[in-house]
């Protein structure tokens, strides 16, 4: 197969990727052909995960990027990044100088894709619903400076926060402010299953087989009022068990267009062929990744254990032997193109330094070696993860200070073990709710953080988070934000990694593949159609 590169640059402080010799997005699909998109993404219905697809519970990238296809919400992130802009709402805003005062206006005829019209009483029920469900999965939490919601006839809808909070609007945007109708969605419990109803630009038709979404058919809803310009009649998003199979289904034909996550070898492959049969579109991220601490298991209770990890990790090591060029090594929680980044850990850490360690552990009276296991999950995030346990398992057992295992198990079991407490120390990615320092920092330290972590600093919760979210200009919060960092350096309840790219594989017919997934990797199906690229 042939193939060609495309490099889509980053301005300043939020990355946007910019259209670069993917074709115009306005020639659309008009031959009603479904756009193949293919995603190792796994989609899962369980017992402890039974409604995967409700707003209300859903809270990883996958399940999101199902949801930002159908589920409809007051705001959106523009397409090429920036403040959150109205969507099913004509106009939205502060009406106080606080920021703890915030209204929208609905536009005129929305409809459910049942035909059923919204109202302002809808969006009540549906946000006030996520909060009162208060889901395991902790995204409720987006929606913890709401004091109280409030409707003004069918299309006004008043938000009373608790607190001032500038990152108000970029909250509305995320799918558990999304728009649900109180005929089919329950005020008392979970929706189970793959069934999806809403308002947004598409509908789903999803195919399951033994509780797993292999296939979702997205079709144009023809009662779709919003922002946004659909330029195709119908996209399958279709999952694969690993990158090496969604690659071959790719060179096949079988598909039109393969993102996450593709293994680093198979993006190096595409990048180094320079034909112009598929195109590998390369654009900035604001992915991380991190390990994640249960603060009470007396393996890790130590704060000197989990510093000392912090000063015997090798970041470059790890990215340039398992991402190369697709990742960088990462020095805080908050990523380095985000306002308000600070290099808390190298600033604390420096670089690696076993002796530095053991001092650590010799002050704190702890005996080495220290038995840890390392847990990950095996299908969430792609197959250079074990690659990655691999190599932190060495380098902590190289230094002589740790005897370390290594575990892996697939997100459906991985995730709830973890919320439950049953891992000392795991790996986690993160792509952000929306792209702000608040989304890195809040939703790891915050009352009722989604992963459950009992590490609870008094600081950062009843000051700091409050005080940086009182100012909207983000760069005059970067104090706040700087001593966030300075503290999680210290007392490392997480360490982070690194912060990679993202990639998007495409067969040179498609279109939109530069703005089919935005820096926060939302995927974005309505930008894709079918015509001539150049």
């Amino acid at each position: 197969m042939n193939r060609k590169t495309l490099v889509l640059p980053a301005v300043i402080g939020l990355l946007a990727p910019v259209l670069a010799a993917c074709g115009s997005t306005d020639s659309g699909s008009d031959n009603g052909d479904a756009i193949v998109v293919g995603t190792t993404d796994a989609f899962t219905a369980s017992k402890d995960a039974p409604a995967p697809l409700d707003p209300a519970f859903a809270y990883d990238v996958g399940t999101w990027n199902i949801l930002r296809q159908t589920v409809q919400t007051l705001m959106i992130q523009p397409r090429g990044e920036g403040e959150p802009v109205p969507e099913a709402a004509q106009s939205c805003g502060f009406t106080d100088s606080g920021n703890e005062r915030y209204a929208c206006t609905l536009r005129k005829d929305l409809k459910f894709a049942n035909g059923d019209p919204i109202t302002a009483s809808d969006v009540k029920y549906s946000i006030d619903r996520a909060r009162a469900l208060k889901a395991d999965s902790g995204v409720f939490a987006l929606l913890s400076t709401i004091d109280t919601v409030e409707t003004q006839g069918d299309n006004e809808v008043i938000f009373h926060l608790k607190t001032a909070d500038a990152t108000f609007p970029f909250k509305l945007s995320t799918p558990v402010a999304g728009i649900v109708d109180p005929d089919i969605y329950d005020k008392k419990k979970l929706r189970d299953g793959f069934e999806l109803d809403g308002s947004g630009p598409y509908t789903l038709k999803a195919e399951v087989e033994d509780d797993k979404l292999v296939s979702a058919v997205f079709t144009k809803n023809p009662n779709y009022q919003g922002s946004l310009k659909v330029n195709n009649e119908k996209v399958e998003l279709r999952n694969f068990q690993d990158a090496d199979e969604m690659g071959a289904a790719l060179d096949k034909g079988d598909i039109d267009l393969m993102t996450r996550t593709m293994s680093p070898e198979q993006i190096q492959k595409l990048s180094a062929d320079s034909d112009d049969e598929v195109d590998l579109v390369d654009m900035s991220g604001l992915e991380i990744r991190y390990l994640a601490f249960n603060t009470n298991a007396p393996t890790v209770k130590s704060k000197a254990v989990r510093q000392a990890m912090a000063q015997v990790i090798d970041r470059g090591e790890l990215v340039s032997k398992v991402y190369g060029s697709q990742a960088e090594p990462l020095y805080s929680l908050v990523p380095a193109s985000i306002t308000g980044h600070s290099n808390s850990f190298f600033n604390k850490y420096g670089d690696p330094d076993t002796a530095k360690a053991e001092s650590l552990l010799e002050r704190a009276g702890i005996t080495t070696p220290v038995k840890l296991t390392l847990h990950y999950t095996t299908d969430h995030y792609g197959s250079a993860t074990k690659k990655e346990f691999e190599l932190l398992k060495k380098q902590l057992n190289d230094s002589g200070l740790f005897e370390v295992d290594i575990e892996g198990a697939p997100w459906a079991t991985f995730r709830p073990a973890e919320q439950k407490g049953a891992y000392d120390v795991y790996g986690m990615g993160w792509f952000p709710d929306f792209p702000d320092a608040d989304n890195y920092l809040a939703p790891f330290l915050d009352k009722d953080n989604f992963l459950g972590s009992p590490y609870a600093n008094p600081a950062i919760r009843n000051d700091l988070i409050p005080e940086s979210r009182r100012v909207a200009d983000r760069l005059s919060a970067s104090g706040s934000l700087t001593e966030i960092q300075d503290i999680v350096a210290n007392d490392v309840p997480v360490l982070p990694l690194w912060q990679g790219k993202q990639y998007v594989a495409a067969n040179d017919a498609v279109t939109g593949t530069a703005y089919v997934l935005n820096s926060s990797s939302t995927l974005q199906l309505w930008e894709l159609g079918r015509g001539v690229s150049g």
